[in-house]
């Protein structure tokens, strides 16, 4: 950490993998002030994408959404790292692409690790778990952000895990008119943290703001970023096991009500990932 107690933050994206496993259309500009949420500057901001040459000189769509892409990369202040497509044929005859990024974004977050503090490696794949090692080794601190089909190790190394799906901003989840007209004050992802079948309700945690303090989960701190909602058992799906309750590895999306002087209510509560 430098003198005036900035931390230096290093972000390596795993552009292919992200997209195919439940990021897709995630905001770049978001997962930068993520990461350097906590008095963070950004010394380093690589996507690595794949990009298809047969592909772009055959559609001139793809190619248009591929380049518009990388400027908005790009104007976000990520270095983008472009990993040509190369085409293979298996024992089968069958015709396969490959764009592989894991090597070039291993040797980039190494090297240029001596100069960082903070390290966010946004990628599912277990693959990457030597190279969080190997930067916790060297003194930095490391994050994993990932959506869907993370591996388990990738989260037991990680110093912290986040699931992209409860980062606010991070993914679109923005309310219809008619909801926003029926009351309804936003849509929010978060976890079911306490429950009591007895009583037949339990309470839902979700981030409100990007801040400092993911580790200040008691939403009744002021410093806390989170905020709690009320939820009763009737707002889950009719097949949803109430059994597994409360569980912190189950993501959740809920519509969210504020009561006068009882604060918010989730409704319509719809599991959407379980890790």
């Amino acid at each position: 950490m430098d003198r005036r107690g900035e931390l230096k933050v290093g972000v390596y994206v795993d552009a292919s993998n992200i997209a195919q496993n439940g990021g897709y259309g995630m905001h770049y500009d978001v997962l930068r002030e993520f990461a350097c949420r906590n008095n963070g500057v950004a010394i380093r901001l690589n996507a690595y994408v794949a990009y298809d040459e047969e592909m772009a000189k055959k559609n001139g769509s793809y190619r248009k959404k591929s380049e518009d892409f990388h400027s908005v990369l790009r104007d976000f202040g990520y270095k983008v790292i472009v990993k040509t497509v190369k085409w293979f044929i298996d024992e089968h005859g069958n015709r396969y692409g490959k764009s592989n990024a894991d090597l070039d974004m291993a040797v980039d977050a190494l090297s240029q690790s001596e100069r960082l503090d903070y390290v966010l490696m946004v990628t599912g794949d277990g693959d990457f778990v030597q190279v969080i090692r190997a930067l916790q080794n060297k003194g930095c601190r490391v994050e994993v952000l990932a959506f869907k089909n993370v591996a388990k190790i990738l989260i037991q190394e990680a110093d912290v895990f986040t699931s992209g799906y409860l980062v606010p901003g991070l993914i679109s989840n923005e309310c219809s008119k008619e909801e926003y007209e029926s009351g309804i004050e936003g849509k929010a992802r978060g976890v079911c943290y306490a429950y009591y079948p007895e009583k037949g309700y339990g309470f839902m945690r979700f981030l409100k703001k990007l801040g400092k303090g993911l580790w200040i989960t008691d939403s009744r701190r002021e410093e806390s970023p989170y905020a709690t909602a009320f939820v009763h058992n009737s707002q889950f799906p009719e097949d949803f096991d109430l059994k597994t309750l409360p569980n912190r590895e189950q993501i959740f999306e809920f519509d969210l009500r504020q009561v006068p002087d009882k604060g918010y209510q989730a409704e319509n509560v719809k599991k959407i990932y379980h890790y």
